[in-house]
């Protein structure tokens, strides 16, 4: 689960940078809405299938505040990038009871 959060969290990030960095310029300086169509339906179905993974981690492997920064992450530009060390340094691991 964590090789497959860490990649879609990759993608997802590298989509919403070549959004806003290049898309959007292409599309307000060079008038060409052709880039943001794409660029936008593909980092649609990465942000959903990003928060989708977060929902489904949160219970079987991570803590609900996982989810609550996962989604934050994931609508600032390069958030994931961040998250996805965060989320590999065990800080949002469940917490078992019967070892406590």
């Amino acid at each position: 689960m964590k090789a497959l959060i860490k990649a879609v969290g990759y993608l997802e990030g590298t989509s919403f940078l070549v959004l806003m960095g290049i898309a959007m310029p292409m599309k307000y300086i060079g008038d060409d809405p052709t880039m943001v169509s794409i660029m936008g339906s593909i980092h649609g179905i990465l942000f959903l299938l990003y928060v989708g993974l977060l929902f489904f981690g949160v219970g079987r492997y991570w803590n609900f505040k996982a989810l609550i920064h996962g989604f934050i992450a994931a609508v600032l530009p390069a958030g994931p990038f961040v998250f996805e060390r965060m989320l590999h340094s065990e800080r949002y691991q469940l917490v078992d009871i019967k070892q406590s």
